[in-house]
C-alpha cells in the first residue's frame, strides 16, 4: 500500500508545527537535560511564515522552519522528524524545501545550530553541503553548539 506523502509550506501557527515542536522540546531536554538553561531561550517559538511540514496519510510526521538571520542568510531551526518516520530522507526534503523559499525570498546563505551529540543530524547536514564554521551569535562560548553553513 501506497503512503500518501505531502510536503505542505505553512506558518507557525499550524497546529500540527505546533505539535512536533512540543515532541522535539520533550525529546531534547531528555537527552540534554544538563543544557535546558543554557539554550532555552533560544527555543522560542517565534511568529514564523517560513514553517514546512511534512504528513503522511495526513498524519504530521516532520517540520522545520527558517528565520532571517541578516540580510542576505536565513537560519534553520526547528527540524524534527519523529522516530516512526526517520531513514526515509524527510529530513533532507524538509531542509531542500526550505532552502528553495529561502532562495525565492532572496537569499544567498543558510546557517544553523545543532548540539554535538546529534551525530546523525550532523552527518545529513553535511551530506546537502553545510560545513562546519566558528559558532556565530547567540552560540559564541558554548562548546556543545555545533555551527554549519552553505550558500543557497
Amino acid at each position: 500500500m501506497k503512503n500518501d506523502i505531502r510536503i505542505s509550506r505553512t506558518t507557525s501557527e499550524n497546529t500540527d508545527f505546533i505539535s512536533l515542536v512540543a515532541v522535539l522540546d520533550e525529546s531534547l531536554w531528555e537527552r540534554y537535560p544538563e543544557l535546558k538553561w543554557d539554550y532555552w531561550g533560544n527555543n522560542i517559538l517565534e511568529i514564523n511564515p517560513n514553517v514546512v511540514v511534512i504528513y503522511i496519510d495526513n498524519k504530521a510526521v516532520a517540520c522545520g522552519c527558517f528565520k532571517k538571520k541578516n540580510e542576505n542568510t536565513i537560519e534553520i531551526k526547528r527540524m524534527f522528524v519523529l522516530p516512526e518516520a526517520r531513514g526515509k530522507g524527510f529530513s533532507q526534503n524538509i531542509l531542500r524545501e526550505l532552502e528553495l523559499l529561502g532562495v525565492e525570498l532572496g537569499f544567498s546563505f543558510s546557517v544553523l545550530e545543532t548540539l554535538y551529540k546529534q551525530t546523525e543530524a550532523i552527518g545529513m547536514y553535511e551530506k546537502c553541503g553545510y560545513a562546519i564554521v566558528d559558532n556565530y551569535e547567540p552560540y559564541v562560548g558554548l562548546k556543545n553548539s555545533i555551527c554549519m553553513r552553505k550558500q543557497i
